[in-house]
């Protein structure tokens, strides 16, 4: 079914049908009436690309997130979830582009052909190119996570720094002297993934004020990273007693690290970190953690963007998360780490 036939139907002209539809010229409310009867009783759904040409939207936001590894870890399945649900709450779909760099066609094709009406930006570093770029064309875009420089941007970000320093702070007031970070994986942490970067800041600041004897690391974004992490942790310093963590999917094989070694969890080691709810909830026992509220997240960054297309001269709008940390039982008093072997003090 097409304009013409519905033209033909309600004895109107082509082009008062394409008005009627995008509204660019009025039409009077009984031929507009006439028009959406015979819609009804057709069914007609208007196609994507001529609605487009119409009425300048495509009623579709892109979200821009590559991979941080070979596969999507189950906080980032997440985030696109909520993002998705949020957006067909505004009807409108959701462009996927795995775009790290500006220089990615995908992200090229993404503007150049203007595909989306607006774009959602994710895995932000503290340079990205890719900020720099929508800014640089005016294209509507809003990110989760903040760049160096976000004053200007648009953005729902999480207080990374803040969070992990509050737990360094609660395994300190537990008594733990000697503490690990576990963050993501090296290459992102060169690439300056502001999540890492910051939480990292966070980890050396509250350890300072503390005067801990602590230890940081790299992991991959899995359980096997996780556990061989895990490894070389009590190899440098056996008298570790807690860790905190950004890294969600190597969560699992720290847990097999500590089990392997003979450390409990909570009586001879603590474990805590920014991890999103459900996934904390995962391990055993559960994690004591801040929670990252991917689904709020997804929700507000939608919110943001639907803002700024409707109101293209407002000034930018920003949202700084930070969760409290949810007390479950992976954390507990801190005891001297013993040697599993003989079970004397190391």
């Amino acid at each position: 079914m097409n304009i013409g036939e519905i033209a033909k139907r309600a004895g109107v002209s082509r082009s008062t049908v394409s008005y009627a539809l995008s509204g660019k010229r009025s039409v009077s409310e009984e031929t507009r009436r006439k028009i959406q009867r015979v819609i009804d009783e057709l069914g007609y759904r208007p196609n994507a690309s001529a609605r487009a040409l119409a009425n300048g939207r495509t009623s579709t936001l892109g979200l821009v997130f590559p991979p941080a590894g070979n596969h999507y870890t189950g906080m980032q399945l997440d985030f696109i979830g909520s993002v998705v649900e949020a957006a067909a709450s505004y009807d409108y779909d959701v462009l996927l582009s795995p775009s790290g760099v500006d220089s990615d066609r995908s992200f090229q094709r993404l503007l150049a052909e203007r595909r989306v009406d607006g774009a959602i930006l994710m895995e932000i570093r503290l340079q990205d190119d890719r900020v720099d770029h929508l800014v640089a064309e005016n294209f509507p875009a809003v990110c989760i996570g903040r760049t160096a420089q976000p004053d200007g941007d648009w953005w729902v970000g999480l207080d990374h720094t803040a969070l992990v320093e509050a737990c360094v702070h609660h395994l300190a007031d537990l008594g733990h002297r000697r503490i690990a970070f576990v963050n993501r994986p090296e290459h992102l942490l060169r690439a300056g993934y502001e999540s890492a970067h910051r939480g990292l800041d966070g980890f050396t600041k509250a350890a300072a004020e503390r005067g801990l004897t602590v230890r940081t690391y790299c992991c991959g974004d899995d359980a096997p990273s996780g556990q061989a992490c895990l490894e070389r942790i009590l190899h440098d310093d056996p008298a570790t007693t807690g860790l905190v963590t950004l890294n969600e999917a190597a969560l699992g094989g720290l847990y097999r690290g500590l089990a392997a070694a003979g450390r409990h969890v909570p009586r001879d080691f603590s474990v805590t970190g920014v991890v999103a709810g459900r996934w904390a909830e995962t391990v055993t026992p559960q994690l004591t953690a801040a929670d990252v509220p991917a689904e709020q997240m997804g929700r507000l960054a939608v919110e943001l963007l639907v803002e700024r297309l409707d109101q293209p001269e407002a000034a930018p709008r920003h949202h700084l998360l930070k969760p409290p940390i949810s007390l479950r039982t992976s954390t507990g008093p801190a005891h001297a780490a013993t040697d599993p072997g003989c079970g004397s003090p190391v």
